[in-house]
Order: structure tokens, then C-alpha cells, then sequence
């Protein structure tokens, strides 16, 4: 174990280990030792005030990863205390992390979550040290250091975390050493950023994907879990980073410049699909990152290897996937997927209006899409499609080639007998996009663009229907096209509730 840190006051006291009062949410800490960090998944909004009516949040495996690193390379008790799966309010998440009392508390920072996490930040106890990463921490770094309410702040970490947390839980000094931390001297009120000794930049910012432990899903309380389906599944990651700059996505290459893009090898993932399925009997999986079937170069290395342990004969798996990769593969590629356990690709279409889609720069066409999805459709390969919709620019002649196209897909999957599945939002801005430079530099204030808010759609009779994706309703109530808002949610209510409708009838999850 590591000796106890200090804060730049110097006034922190001994750390008690939890006792028995502590709440149970905490997952994966050892409760009869000091907890040297917790790691929060912040609530999207203070269901202190109102509750959350979906049932299940995608678990925090980036959270997971870090938490796993430093408690199997490091050797420091940690814990995860995921308040949106909870569904904790405010008040309670503050009061369940200063009962806890850990050395450190971590946080991924998601622009949405932002003011929850510093809410709660400014809750805790002044012993308890603070580190933050994440999008928010990457595109607004100045910001958050100069927040008020982040006056526990010791070290926000850009980029990927593994190696500099456990490093920065080793002894919080060695931030000037760690390439790409910020801290703020709040005596002298500047920023600082540590840089690596020796130009040893690389190991701290792109850790060896294949030489990362396993995640621990101790820390995944909700992962694996049994799905509707009545199999045993889990979420997994394949590779890092996306070669890709889609306008509104805040893993566009441009906005993470550090971030080496890179899969893990197939036998790495091999292993870990058998290991699921000997530890918790898992027989379906969901590949969650943006290149496992983004990327020719990946995918056909993968399939290889699949086929050599027939994966197909035991597991069933879903993936994200790009449609211009896709368009371009072949008959024998795309019949190898189907054999080798491919259930579902989850693609971002976006929008039915080129025009649209070009001003999102996704590389790809309305008939592309079609045409992917009847490839993989024939093929008994299920299809879920991401829309936005009210994206900047977008006409009335967009908003509705868009709704056409959703029903095009549809009657594709009616006519070949599969299924197609439509999760439509509204537009929101995150700092750190190329479109958010656009819209700040059109005149609209990063204050009016981060002030996100959860809408209520059961006016526009969407209610049941929009269970299970509770936590993606939000916006920060700004038109950004020629479509007013209302017209906006009404499309996306009326789309929501006709897959609502169409799942219901097929027995198909949301």
C-alpha cells in the first residue's frame, strides 16, 4: 500500500477505514481498508429532485479500465461508485463519498454532467483530493481550474489515464513529471502542466492497449447482466481512438490529437471473451468503440481470428461500425460476420439529407446507408441507426428527408424479415467538437451552449417510450436551423414512439 498523501495545505488527517455505515454502492474497494480513491460516474441530473425512470446506463468501462490499472499495477485500494446507474441525487452522492472518505476522488468530466460533478466537488471535505479527465477536462481546461467549486483540484488529466493515475495516487507531486496534467497554483492564480522527463511522453499518454490488465468488473456492478433476451452479456472494448472528425462527436481525430489510434490484437480479445464467458457465463457481447467494425485494416484480423476459435458456434456479439467501411466490404466479408456470431451494427447515420451529412463531414450517402443496411439485413444481421436531429443548418426539407429515411429503413427490415432499430436526439454542442468552434465563432457564448437541460417529451405523448433512454433527453434549447425546437421534438417524440411501438410488437430491447 502507498504511504498517505498530502495536499498542498498539509492538513490532511488519517483516513478511517469504511465501516459498516458506509452504503454498499461502492464497488469493488476493500471496505475494512482506507479507500486511497473513488472513482464517480456523476448523475446527469440531481435525481435528488426528480427520479430516473430508465432501468439501466451503459456501464463506465473508461472508469473501469482506470480503476482496474491502479488496483492491479498499482496496488492501491479503489473503488467505483457509479451515482448514475444509482440513480443518486446530489445531496447523496456528496454524503456517500465523505463517509467513505478516500484519499482521492476521481471524475470523468461529460459537458452534459459537468455542473452535477462540481456540485458535488463542492460538497466534499477538504481532505479529500480531487482528479478529474475526460472530454469536458480535454476541451475546457482553463475553465475548470478556475472554478470556485473546484477548490479540492489537484490534478485534471488530458488524455488517456491509466499509467498517470496510479502514478499521481503514488505521490501527487510527480504531476510536474506527468505529461499532459494541469493543476492551478491558487495562491498565485496561474495554471501549471506537467512534461515528462526525457521527452517520455509516449508511455504516459498511449499505454500498450494488449499490456492493460483485463477490466476487473468488480467495478461494473450492472456489467455483465442478463438482457431481455435471457443471455448472460457484456460490454467490451477492441480498440482506441477514431480516425474519423464527424462534426458534433467529441472523439473526432481533431479534437483528441494525442490520442494514438490502435485495436487490440485478436487473440487479446480472444482471450477475454472466453474469460467472461468461464467467469459469469456470458455468451453475447457488445464491442462499444468506434473502430471494431470502423476499419477495414481491423476487422479482417478479427474475423480471422474468430473463425479460428469459432466464435460463432457459442457467442453472439454486436458492434459499432462505420457505413463507408462497411459499403466497401465484400460478399465473403460480410458472410464471414454473419457466421462468426454478428447479431447487430449499430451505425451513425445521422440524418436522410446529404446536405446534412456533408456539413457533419460523415463521409457517406442517404443511399449508402440503404444499401448497407440491406447487405447486412439479408444477411440476418440486425441494424440500430443513430439520428440527430436540428443539427446547424438543417432545413425544414432535412428534418424531413430524415424522417423518410428512417421509414425506409423500416420497411427494408420489414420486406427482408430483420430488424431495424431508430434512436433519434436532439442536437447539443459539446466544447471540443469542430462544430462547436463553428458555432462559437458564429457569435453563440460557450455559457448559452453549455447550458444543458433535460427535456420532458410526454407532452408530445412519447412517455413509455421514452423509458430506457431517460438520460440522453436533454438540450440546451437553442434552434439552430430553420426548424423551431417544438417542431424538432415533436419529429423526434413521434419517431421515438413508432420504435417504441414497432419493439413492443417484435419483442425487441430498446
Amino acid at each position: 500500500m502507498s504511504a498517505t498523501l498530502s495536499t498542498e495545505e498539509d492538513t490532511a488527517p488519517e483516513r478511517i477505514a469504511s465501516t459498516d455505515s458506509t452504503p454498499d454502492l461502492i464497488a469493488g474497494g476493500d471496505s475494512t481498508r482506507p479507500l486511497d480513491a473513488l472513482f464517480v460516474n456523476a448523475p446527469l441530473r440531481d435525481y435528488g429532485v426528480r427520479p430516473r425512470v430508465n432501468d439501466y446506463t451503459l456501464p463506465v468501462l473508461g472508469m473501469a479500465y482506470i480503476a482496474t490499472y491502479a488496483q492491479e499495477i498499482g496496488g492501491f485500494n479503489v473503488g467505483v461508485l457509479d451515482a448514475e446507474a444509482h440513480g443518486l441525487g446530489i445531496a447523496g452522492t456528496i454524503a456517500l463519498i465523505n463517509t467513505a472518505r478516500p484519499r482521492w476522488v476521481g471524475m470523468n468530466l461529460l459537458a452534459p454532467t459537468y455542473e452535477m460533478s462540481a456540485r458535488i466537488t463542492a460538497g466534499l471535505r477538504p481532505d479529500i483530493a480531487v482528479m478529474v479527465g475526460g472530454h469536458h477536462a480535454r476541451a475546457m481546461p482553463e475553465r475548470i481550474l478556475a472554478d470556485p467549486r473546484m477548490a479540492n483540484l489537484r490534478a485534471l488529466v488530458i488524455g488517456e489515464g491509466e499509467p498517470r493515475v496510479a502514478a499521481l495516487l503514488g505521490d501527487h507531486r510527480r504531476r510536474a513529471d506527468l505529461p499532459g496534467v494541469m493543476w492551478r497554483d491558487r495562491l498565485l492564480g496561474q495554471n501549471n502542466v506537467g512534461l515528462a522527463r526525457g521527452g517520455d511522453t509516449a508511455r504516459w499518454l498511449s499505454p500498450g492497449i494488449d499490456t492493460l490488465p483485463m477490466v476487473n468488473r468488480v467495478f461494473l456492478p450492472q456489467d455483465p447482466y442478463v438482457a431481455d433476451d435471457g443471455r448472460t452479456e457484456a460490454n467490451i472494448v477492441g480498440s482506441r481512438g477514431c480516425p474519423y472528425d464527424c462534426g458534433f462527436c467529441g472523439a473526432a481525430v481533431s479534437a483528441n490529437p494525442d490520442v494514438k489510434i490502435r485495436a487490440r490484437a485478436p487473440e487479446n480479445i480472444i482471450t477475454e471473451l472466453e474469460v467472461l464467458h468461464d467467469t459469469h457465463g456470458a455468451t453475447a457481447f457488445r464491442f462499444v468503440d468506434d473502430l471494431f467494425l470502423g476499419a477495414a485494416s481491423v476487422i479482417r484480423p478479427q474475423m480471422e481470428a474468430f473463425t479460428r476459435h469459432r466464435v460463432g458456434d457459442r457467442f453472439v456479439w454486436d458492434a459499432t461500425g462505420r457505413i463507408n467501411v462497411l459499403h466497401r466490404v465484400d460478399t465473403n466479408m460480410l458472410d464471414t460476420l454473419a457466421r462468426n456470431g454478428l447479431r447487430e451494427v449499430a451505425l451513425g447515420i445521422e440524418s436522410g439529407s446529404d446536405r446534412v451529412l456533408a456539413d457533419m463531414d460523415k463521409r457517406i450517402t442517404a443511399r449508402m446507408t440503404e444499401s448497407v443496411t440491406r447487405r447486412l439485413l439479408e444477411r440476418g444481421i440486425g441494424v440500430k441507426g443513430y439520428f440527430i436531429l436540428g443539427y446547424p443548418g438543417e432545413r425544414h426539407d432535412d428534418l424531413q428527408a430524415t424522417v423518410r429515411h428512417i421509414h425506409n429503413l423500416w420497411n427494408l427490415a420489414d420486406r427482408h424479415g430483420g430488424t431495424f432499430r431508430a434512436s433519434v436526439f436532439e442536437f447539443r454542442p459539446y466544447p471540443g467538437t469542430p462544430v462547436w468552434k463553428t458555432l462559437t465563432e458564429a457569435g453563440h457564448s460557450p455559457e448559452r451552449l453549455l447550458a444543458y437541460s433535460d427535456v420532458d417529451l410526454t407532452q408530445d405523448g412519447a412517455d413509455e417510450s421514452m423509458r430506457g433512454r431517460d438520460e440522453f433527453n436533454f438540450s440546451v434549447g437553442i434552434q439552430f436551423g430553420d426548424v423551431r425546437l417544438p417542431e424538432v421534438r415533436a419529429a423526434l417524440a413521434a419517431l421515438t414512439r413508432e420504435q417504441h411501438a414497432r419493439n413492443r410488437a417484435t419483442g425487441t430491447a430498446a
